[in-house]
C-alpha cells in the first residue's frame, strides 16, 4: 500500500499492556467504508506483546505507524500522535474499544456538511449500566453518558493544535479539553449516528480511578 502523506483523518490509538484488545480495535479501523486515514499506535511502555501482536500489520500497511514511549499516561500519549499526525481532521480510539464500519464516513459528513464545526463528540453505544466518578466529586458517581468521552473526539487539526492538546491530569482530561474547546471554538455533542463501540477493560481509568 502507498501511504498517503495527506490523508484526510488520523486515528490516534493509545495502548498500555492491551495486547489481548488491540487487534480488533484495529481491525474496526482497517474495517471502515472511509478509507483516505492513518493510524498512530501510541505505546505507553507496554510489556506485553502489544507489538508482536501490531507487527503484521506495521509491515502490511504503510499508513499505520507505531511510536513507543516510557510510560506516560493516556493524555500524553494523545498528545504525541497529535504531534506526529498528518490528516486534516484528528480522532481517536481508545485500545479497548472498536469503531462500526461507518464510522469515519459518518463523522467526516457531519464535519463536512457543518464546515463551521470544529470538533464533535458522542454517537457511542456502551452498557448502559456504566457508573463513573464524577469529576468534580470523586465521592459522587454520575451516568456515562453525562461524561465527555475524548476517544469519541473528531476534529479539526488547528483545534487540537491551538489548545496543545490534553493537560496531564490524573482524571477528565478529556472533559478539561472539551471546556477549553467550548471556549475557543465552534463544538458539537451527537447522539446519533452511535458508531463508536465504547468497552471498558479491567484496567480502565474509569472503572479503577
Amino acid at each position: 500500500m502507498i501511504f498517503n502523506c495527506t490523508p484526510d483523518v488520523s486515528v490516534i490509538i493509545p495502548t498500555f499492556n492491551r495486547a489481548r484488545h488491540i487487534e480488533t480495535a484495529l481491525q474496526s479501523v482497517l474495517a471502515q467504508s472511509f478509507t483516505n486515514w492513518e493510524v498512530l499506535i501510541i505505546d505507553d511502555g507496554s510489556s506485553d506483546n502489544t507489538f508482536a501482536t501490531l507487527d503484521p500489520f506495521i509491515g502490511q500497511f504503510a499508513n499505520i505507524r507505531y511510536m513507543k514511549h516510557r510510560n506516560r499516561n493516556a493524555a500524553l500519549s494523545r498528545n504525541a500522535g497529535i504531534q506526529a499526525s498528518f490528516g486534516r481532521y484528528i480522532t481517536f480510539l481508545d485500545s479497548d474499544d472498536a469503531y462500526l464500519p461507518n464510522h469515519l464516513e459518518s463523522r467526516m459528513a457531519i464535519m463536512e456538511e457543518k464546515p463551521a464545526t470544529d470538533l464533535l463528540t458522542g454517537g457511542y453505544h456502551c452498557d448502559e449500566e456504566i457508573w463513573v466518578k464524577d469529576r468534580h466529586n470523586p465521592e459522587k458517581l454520575v451516568h456515562i453518558r453525562e461524561c465527555t468521552l475524548g476517544a469519541t473526539f473528531f476534529g479539526k487539526r488547528e483545534l487540537f493544535f491551538a489548545l496543545e492538546g490534553f493537560r496531564d491530569l490524573e482524571y477528565a482530561e478529556d472533559a478539561e479539553l472539551w471546556d477549553r474547546a467550548s471556549a475557543r471554538f465552534q463544538v458539537k455533542k451527537i447522539e446519533e449516528p452511535k458508531t463508536y463501540l465504547y468497552q471498558r477493560a479491567e484496567d480502565s481509568i474509569t472503572l479503577n480511578y
